[in-house]
C-alpha cells in the first residue's frame, strides 16, 4: 500500500510516522508513506495557499490550485492511469470507525487532504475528494493530526505489519466488542492479585475468561454497542447475569 499526505507541515506528518511500528513497517517496505508539502505547488512567488473568502467572513480559504496539482503530481507517479482513493480530513465527514478503517484495506492507493485555516474552496473538493473523514465531532486547527490517526489505523492492519492477525482481531471494536482487560507481571501489585485462572494454563478457561470480560467491559463502558454485536446464546446469558447482579447491587 502506498499513503500520500498533502499538508503544509510534511516534517511533522513524518516525524510521528516515522517512529514506532509504522516507522518499522515503512522502512521493511511494507507500506509506502509520502508527505508533500502544498506549498510547493504554488505558482506564487511567497509561497502562499491561501486567499480571503468569496463572500466575506473570517479567515483565510485554500486556494484550489496548489492542492490539484499536488494531486496531480501523485497520479503521475503512480503512472498507469492510476488514481488514489482520496480522503479530506474534515469536522464535516463521517466519524472515522473499524469499519471505515477496514473498507481502506481494498486500495492500494490512498491520498490524504489535510486542510488547515477555514476550510478548502470547494471546487477542489469536488473534483478530487471521494469521501470525507473526522477524528470526531470536534474541530482541529488542521486535517494533519486526524491524518496521522487514520494511517496509524490503516497500515496496522497491512499483512506483517504485526506480528500475527490475533493482534489486531481480538481489539476492540473488531468484533463489535470492546476488549478483555489485561494483565502482566507482577501477579500481585498493590494488593490487587491477577485473576488466577490466567495463571491457570488451561486454554479454554482463559478463553472463556476473556470473552465475560469483553462483554462486561461493553457494557460498562459502551452499551450502544451491544445492539449490533454478534452475541451468542451464552454471551446474551452472561449480560442478562451481569444486568441482574449491578440491580442487586443497586438496592
Amino acid at each position: 500500500m502506498r499513503i500520500d499526505i498533502a499538508t503544509l507541515f510534511p516534517d511533522m506528518v513524518m516525524a510521528v510516522l516515522g517512529e514506532s511500528i509504522i516507522g518499522r513497517a515503512a522502512q521493511e517496505g511494507k507500506v509506502e508513506i509520502h508527505a508533500h508539502n502544498i506549498r510547493d505547488y504554488t505558482a506564487d512567488r511567497h509561497r502562499r495557499v491561501d486567499d480571503y473568502p468569496y463572500g466575506g467572513g473570517m479567515g483565510m480559504v485554500m486556494q484550489p490550485q496548489p492542492i490539484y496539482d499536488c494531486h496531480r503530481a501523485v497520479c503521475e507517479e503512480l503512472g498507469g492511469g492510476q488514481r488514489p482513493w482520496t480522503v479530506y480530513l474534515s469536522p464535516q465527514g463521517r466519524v472515522m470507525d473499524q469499519a471505515l478503517v477496514r473498507s481502506y484495506q481494498r486500495h492500494q492507493n490512498l491520498f490524504l487532504l489535510c486542510g488547515h485555516y477555514e476550510g478548502v474552496d470547494q471546487r477542489v473538493l469536488d473534483e478530487i475528494v471521494d469521501e470525507e473523514v473526522s477524528l470526531g465531532d470536534f474541530v482541529l486547527t488542521g486535517g494533519e493530526i486526524a491524518a496521522m490517526a487514520l494511517v496509524d489505523a490503516v497500515v496496522r492492519l497491512q499483512p506483517g505489519v504485526l506480528a500475527d492477525d490475533s493482534c489486531f482481531e481480538e481489539e476492540s471494536h473488531w468484533n463489535g466488542l470492546l476488549e478483555y482487560p489485561q494483565y502482566t507481571r507482577p501477579p500481585v501489585w498493590n494488593g490487587r492479585e491477577v485473576p488466577a485462572v490466567l495463571l491457570s494454563g488451561h486454554h479454554q478457561n482463559i478463553v472463556d475468561f476473556r470473552r465475560r470480560g469483553a462483554l462486561q467491559n461493553t457494557l460498562k463502558k459502551r452499551p450502544d454497542m451491544l445492539d449490533s454485536a454478534p452475541l451468542t446464546d451464552s454471551d446474551r446469558a452472561h449480560l442478562r447475569q451481569l444486568a441482574e447482579d449491578a440491580g442487586g447491587k443497586e438496592r
